[in-house]
């Protein structure tokens, strides 16, 4: 029995270990602001950054990344935005990009909370128009369903709420805390950069935009970020939220890939069923990083239907 417990210390000291070394070898964000474009804006919750584009007076538009892709994930979407005449504000969510990592349980209320704060620092208090990316598009429309006076029309980029296809890796680590937050960090870079090593991206923009997210992964707090709002917001089911939306005749534009292997096609099947006024546009060929992948398209569904 005491060799049991002997081996137990030993095992639980090897992991310890292996997990503050890995994690506290990690750069930290502060190392890579002297690079930062827009401002880091000081919030009650944690410092921020906040890009903006477009003409000052122009209808904003603010822009809700995902999970894993910072706020730069927008840039190629960014022209044909102000083109159309938005004042496109973007963030990055705490735990990635240049924002603080603030170590606290991401579920919705954080999310929402982050985000009220962010439109009061930026003095957006006339209705706007919120377009939000996979995790974003949850987001999104838990703000839409909690304020839908503040918002003109929702637009959703392969927004999550409904299905979300993650490998068994990824689930086990979500379901158990302790050893999933272990795996996470001591593994987590390493197979989310084998999960785009096939990605078939000829274009250089999308090409380098996945090696930043891949870097992006290794500062330190942005695993430990992902797997918080992996067990927090996007563990919800957003039907009676997308319900509630559609009752308020709130204008919605969904748009989503044909090729899509994380946030698949049968959610647009769903979001239909609670929503019946939503309106969806599927683009043929595009795969989860239609954001920067098929901007011209995204900016065409958004012109024609907005």
């Amino acid at each position: 029995m005491t060799g049991a417990i002997i081996l137990l210390i030993i095992l639980i000291a090897a992991f310890g270990g292996i997990y503050m070394m890995v994690r506290f070898r990690r750069p930290g964000v502060t190392e890579f602001r002297n690079h930062v474009t827009g401002d880091l804006v000081p919030l009650k919750m944690g410092t921020t950054h906040v890009t903006r584009y477009g003409p000052e007076n122009g209808p904003v538009l603010v822009c809700i990344h995902g999970l894993s892709t910072p706020s730069y994930v927008w840039e190629p979407l960014i022209p044909y935005l102000t083109d159309l005449g938005y004042r496109v504000i973007t963030y990055d969510h705490f735990g990635r990009g240049h924002s603080d990592r603030v170590m606290r349980r991401q579920n919705a209320t954080f999310f929402l909370r982050h985000l009220d704060q962010l439109l009061q620092a930026e003095g957006v208090t006339g209705r706007f128009t919120l377009m939000g990316y996979s995790m974003g598009g949850a987001i999104a429309s838990a703000f839409a369903a909690r304020s839908p006076d503040r918002v003109l029309a929702l637009i959703l980029l392969a927004p999550a709420g409904f299905d979300y296809d993650v490998s068994p890796m990824a689930a086990f680590v979500r379901k158990w805390p302790i050893i999933g937050d272990w795996l996470q960090e001591v593994f987590g870079a390493r197979l989310f950069r084998a999960a785009f090593s096939d990605v078939p991206y000829t274009d250089p923009t999308a090409q380098s935009i996945v090696a930043r997210m891949c870097a992006d992964a290794e500062t330190s707090g942005t695993l430990a970020a992902m797997l918080s709002s992996a067990r927090g917001i996007l563990s919800d089911d957003q039907t009676e939220l997308h319900q509630t939306i559609a009752a308020t005749g709130l204008p919605v534009l969904a748009i989503w890939g044909s090729e899509d292997q994380s946030i698949p096609i049968s959610s647009m099947g769903r979001l239909s069923q609670a929503n019946r006024k939503a309106v969806h546009i599927e683009l043929d060929g595009a795969d989860h990083g239609l954001a920067f992948t098929h901007p011209a398209s995204v900016a065409e569904a958004i012109e024609g239907n907005l």
